[in-house]
């Protein structure tokens, strides 16, 4: 599993669009974001910052990006070569998944620090991270998931943009308007819970008994994805 995630983790490197896709561009529109904080905080609140923080370096630096890495080995018959090996499926999947995982999580705590410095420190840390670690396992598996749909990593540019869009506008949703209204519908949407921990971990004042059962939607939709994957990811092209 580790020489395959040290490969690929050279492979990432050299790669100038994964780089931009993956690296270059979460960081930046995260950093436009923590840069423009008081603006943003006069429309929701810094924990909703934080939040859209999370996402858009989910779903374009860890999301996309697996995608993407998973159709080019399975086009290549990368894929097909390492279950000729000693290797198991579970180990050759993470294998080729950590380190852009590895990434994108050292991402989220660079940024989230460096903006816990300029403003103020989350409340909560512990359920922060918490709440984080839910949804990296939930982007994972929605990435397995829209890898079996992906025939080519330039079909990953298609395959990806709903699943990207989508959370990053739940949290958007979720972070500015709250839950107070359609409460069932946004917490049940994918990374609508997780925004509201996210967003209760950061400001605080929410007893962590009532803020603890928002995981639940969030493990729900690993568990979906997870099970998805199972039935349509593909180690090999379609004949």
């Amino acid at each position: 599993m580790f020489a395959i995630a040290r490969s690929e983790l050279i492979q990432i490197f050299r790669n100038r669009l994964v780089l931009v896709t993956g690296l270059i561009i979460p960081v930046a529109i995260s950093a436009y974001f923590v840069y423009q904080h008081e603006l943003f905080a006069d429309q929701a609140s810094l924990g909703y910052i934080a939040a859209v923080v999370v996402f858009t370096v989910m779903a374009f630096g860890l999301y996309a990006t697996s995608v993407t890495t998973l159709a080019s080995r399975r086009q290549n018959l990368f894929l097909k070569r390492l279950r000729s090996t000693a290797a198991g499926d579970a180990d050759i999947l993470t294998g080729l998944i950590l380190p852009v995982t590895v990434i994108a999580l050292v991402q989220v705590v660079a940024i989230l620090a460096v903006f816990g410095l300029v403003t103020t420190a989350p409340a909560e840390v512990l359920l922060l991270a918490v709440a984080i670690l839910a949804t990296l396992a939930m982007m994972v598996g929605l990435a397995l998931a829209t890898a079996g749909l992906t025939n080519s990593p330039e079909h990953a540019q298609v395959t990806t943009l709903p699943i990207s869009l989508l959370v990053i506008a739940v949290a958007s949703w979720v972070g500015i308007a709250g839950t107070e209204d359609l409460t069932v519908l946004k917490r049940a949407l994918p990374g609508g819970s997780a925004t509201e921990l996210m967003v209760d971990a950061w400001n605080g004042g929410v007893p962590l008994a009532d803020s603890l059962p928002l995981l639940a939607p969030t493990l729900a939709w690993v568990v979906v994805a997870i099970s998805l994957a199972s039935r349509m990811f593909r180690w090999e092209p379609r004949r």
